[in-house]
């Protein structure tokens, strides 16, 4: 994800703190993203200096100044231009892959506590998003049609991890039917 365009989309919002957009992103089951704090403020430092978002400073008593950035009319035509550009499509990284892929190391019993961790993890997943959903998420609602896209994003997200669940308990038969003892 780059994460320049997912700060202006966020700024397109309303104005947030740097610490905000950290919990944006921090909570974010659609916006995956592995970088550190310090990131997102040398990325909201360089929109600033690229002219794409202002700083408001707003003194708080006897606690540190807050930075609130704005998204700029030069800020929304990139990230627009951006929205406009080729789509790309999604890839697919998944590191339990790997493990997957050399797990014939392992005995039955093994990769069957292998495969019944990942399955939890996935239900675990689910759950915590279901409650999420049902506590109201917080995302934009400027329109009917911003909000209907939100939710067609929730349900792109639950069906992958529902496809994922599928997957990994057909997964599961298929051994327990081909090789229950042995390899």
């Amino acid at each position: 994800m780059t994460i320049q365009y997912a700060i202006l989309g966020y700024l397109s919002w309303h104005p947030f703190t740097g610490y905000d957009l950290k919990k944006l992103f921090a909570e974010s089951d659609y916006f995956y993203w592995s970088g550190n704090n310090n990131q997102i403020y040398k990325t909201l430092v360089l929109l600033q200096k690229e002219g794409l978002v202002r700083i408001r400073e707003e003194k708080q008593g006897n606690y540190p100044t807050r930075k609130i950035y704005t998204i700029t009319e030069a800020g929304l035509m990139k990230l627009k231009m951006w929205i406009l550009s080729e789509p790309q499509l999604p890839e697919l990284r998944n590191p339990f892959f790997i493990r997957l892929a050399w797990s014939d190391l392992l005995d039955a019993e093994e990769l069957s506590n292998l495969l019944s961790m990942y399955e939890k993890e996935l239900i675990g997943q689910l759950a915590m998003f279901a409650e999420k959903q049902r506590r109201g998420i917080q995302h934009p609602a400027r329109s009917k049609r911003e909000e209907f896209l939100w939710k067609m994003l929730a349900k792109n997200w639950t069906a992958n991890r529902e496809n994922e669940l599928a997957w990994i308990r057909e997964l599961r038969y298929q051994l327990s039917q081909k090789w229950s003892d042995n390899r």
